[in-house]
């Protein structure tokens, strides 16, 4: 380290304490800290240490540490905000605006919470990161961070746009799924009863539409309100895709409940548009009395098929012999589970005292239970007035379990263009978006709950979460060799046996999973985890007894751990304004 004076024009030099480091065949200068403050005969002090000098003195002259702020984290963040020029894609000049947003965005990464919540935050009196400090926030009003939270949604179309000219080319995949989040209170004009995926069918919600590169990387995200049903958010995607994204060529890959024959009919083949997504039970079940016989999978466990029913359409079957055992499971489960349940209903009937009788009763208490688990079609009942009977229906059993672990993907792309296991492949890709979704909900981002009532102020929520997810998606993707996720993909795939087969972990992510540490003997976490071992490095505010007035900031060295992930995402602590 040493002490470097750097002219400053007309005002004083500033007097940085650095060090040199080398990158390559680069040397490069790091700040450690801003000494300008600091009385002249202190900085010769320090000069004098940094030479190799001693300096004694007592206690009352010992360093002083005024204030020390979580900051790791922070840098991983904001540096990796940087790296994505998500700075200038807010706004090419700075201004207070275009901060705050990017403190809203990098405060949900590191510390999802409502906007009050970050406010304390970014506050310098309750400040619980060095984020308002490094962006230079100062204090802030609670109107302030409402505002940019507006200013942010209203800049939305444009960095979708942006996004997809980085992501997304003329013939690329988009995968697209739909989700749902409840709503706390009751005006908001957003808010509907809806098919709840948070099993909150009590609440309002809204639901929201994610469209995603090949990846799983965030690229667009919409609101409608919470009764739209999942094929009718097709519509707006294409035209995104169309109009705004300006791509004539795209291949949309969506599941069974979304691409449907009327969506494709009506939307996406008029766009001219590709697809790829999945056959329902009840369309297998009619191929199964057809083209689809079960020797095509003596051999191989991928068959290209024909039908009438979609012309213009490939057909791709497949079967995964593992979830064919995990479906046979769950069914003998649910089955023996409704026996149970139907048994007690047979003998409430059949007792001495106080039987269960009358059929409108019995079959209240039958439908109860034969609804919750589906297995209305695998029972044949039989109701009285005074009594009630059951039994398995075998051939409604064989002809579902005959069809155990097959699924049928259908596509418009041609054989020539794209072979049946990338079709297979791109279409297992959607998982990656619902991996997407659990993030959006989880701890991590918290996307609920959703406390704002202005539909804008809603959806500006909504794509403030998508923002911190894209910017979370690039870190996990840095970070992996320190992750528990698999970092070697080429070697995974060259595990699996199949596209069909479920998925596999490579040697690699094996063996760093089984000593929970990677080659570099660095010990592996969770992200979440990563991020708050990465917090424990702090800014830290400090003085000298004899100049209480002229503080200073400096770093806490890193720990390897820390060291190595910043190296990872190629960041400098101290350098990520």
């Amino acid at each position: 380290m040493f002490i470097d004076v750097v002219p400053n024009g007309r005002s004083a030099p500033a007097v940085l304490l650095r060090e040199s480091f080398r990158e390559g065949r680069k040397v490069h200068k790091r700040t450690i800290a801003n000494l300008s403050q600091m009385p002249p005969e202190l900085i010769d002090g320090l000069r004098a240490l940094l030479a190799g000098g001693a300096v004694v003195g007592g206690a009352d002259q010992a360093l002083e540490i005024r204030r020390s702020l979580p900051h790791g984290h922070v840098a991983a963040a904001l540096g990796m905000m940087r790296k994505l020029e998500l700075p200038r894609l807010l706004g090419r000049r700075a201004s207070r605006e275009r901060n705050l947003a990017l403190a809203l965005i990098a405060g949900r990464v590191i510390a999802p919470g409502s906007k009050l919540s970050t406010l304390r935050g970014l506050t310098p009196q309750t400040a619980t990161s060095s984020l308002g400090e490094i962006l230079e926030l100062g204090a802030i009003e609670e109107r302030e961070i409402y505002a940019a939270l507006d200013w942010l949604g209203a800049q939305q179309g444009r960095i979708e746009r942006q996004f997809a000219r980085r992501h997304l080319r003329d013939g690329t995949l988009v995968l697209y799924d739909v989700s749902s989040s409840y709503l706390e209170g009751r005006h908001c004009e957003l808010a509907h009863h809806g098919y709840s995926r948070d099993h909150r069918p009590d609440r309002p919600q809204i639901v929201y539409g994610l469209l995603c590169d090949r990846e799983g990387r965030p690229i667009a995200v919409e609101v409608f309100e919470g009764n739209t049903a999942d094929p009718a958010t097709i519509a707006a995607q294409v035209e995104k895709l169309k109009r705004r994204f300006h791509l004539e060529r795209v291949v949309l890959v969506g599941d069974r409940g979304m691409i449907t024959t009327a969506r494709i009919r009506e939307t996406i083949k008029p766009a001219g548009l590709d697809w790829i997504s999945c056959l329902r039970a009840g369309q297998i079940q009619d191929l199964a009395e057809g083209p689809l016989q079960m020797s095509l999978f003596d051999e191989r466990d991928i068959a290209a098929i024909t039908s009438p029913d979609y012309p213009g359409e490939r057909l791709i079957a497949c079967r995964n012999a593992a979830l064919a055992t995990e479906r046979r499971r769950k069914r003998e489960a649910l089955l023996a589970a409704t026996e149970t349940e139907l048994a007690r209903i047979r003998d409430a009937t059949r007792r001495k005292r106080a039987p269960l009788h009358g059929e409108a009763a019995i079959g209240l208490a039958v439908g109860a239970v034969i609804n919750q688990r589906k297995m209305a079609k695998h029972f044949d009942l039989t109701i009285t007035a005074s009594r009630f009977d059951f039994q398995r229906n075998a051939a409604s059993i064989a002809r579902e379990a005959a069809l155990d672990g097959i699924y049928v993907i259908r596509t418009s792309v041609s054989a020539d263009v794209m072979s049946e296991t990338e079709a297979v492949s791109a279409y297992k890709d959607l998982s990656r978006v619902e991996r997407a979704f659990r993030t959006l909900k989880s701890v991590d981002l918290a996307i609920r709950p959703v406390h704002h009532w202005l539909s804008p102020r809603v959806r500006a929520h909504v794509f403030l979460c998508m923002m911190a997810y894209y910017v979370e998606w690039h870190l996990r993707d840095a970070l992996k060799p320190l992750l528990f996720q698999d970092h070697d993909r080429p070697g995974a795939e060259a595990e699996r046996s199949s596209p069909v087969a479920p998925a596999s972990t490579s040697p690699a992510a094996d063996r760093k999973r089984g000593r929970r540490r990677n080659d570099q003997n660095l010990p592996i976490s969770s992200f979440t985890d990563l991020m708050a071992h990465l917090a424990t490095q702090t800014l830290n505010t400090a003085a000298l007894p004899k100049a209480p007035n002229a503080t200073f900031t400096t770093l806490a060295n890193p720990t390897p751990l820390q060291a190595a992930a910043f190296d990872l995402i190629g960041i400098a602590p101290m350098r990520v304004q």
